[in-house]
């Protein structure tokens, strides 16, 4: 898991750096106006990057935390069989909660996109 983490930071470390250079090289015409252009399109490409990291990590998160709840009932069910359906109404109460924040993150994003 380490070798993964240090990996993907790394293709992200990679991707911030090359990205202007990509959107900044020097286009056919050397005028002044392409290249306002082209920094006018690396801004926007940084916040489309930035809108979809986002949303990503809203749904990750969510994803995240539901299944630790589920682990976590499914344990306690599994010690104590008789209060399993208080669990479950608790869980299913805590999941809602947990899945309109992730909601509420992406819409978030979403009106960014379009602002």
């Amino acid at each position: 898991m380490n070798k993964l983490v240090r990996t993907a930071i790394l293709c992200l470390v990679i991707c911030f750096v090359l990205s202007p250079a990509l959107v900044l090289a020097a286009p056919d015409e050397d005028t002044q106006a392409a290249y306002a252009a082209a920094k006018d399109n690396a801004k926007a490409s940084f916040g489309y990057l930035g809108i979809g990291l986002g949303a990503g990590m809203a749904a990750i998160g969510g994803g995240i935390g539901i299944g630790m709840l589920s682990a976590s009932v499914v344990d306690a069910s599994a010690r104590q069989p008789e209060i399993q359906g208080k669990l479950l109404t608790t869980m299913f109460i805590a999941a809602a909660l947990i899945e309109g924040l992730a909601l509420f993150a992406l819409v978030v994003c979403i009106l960014c996109l379009f602002m």
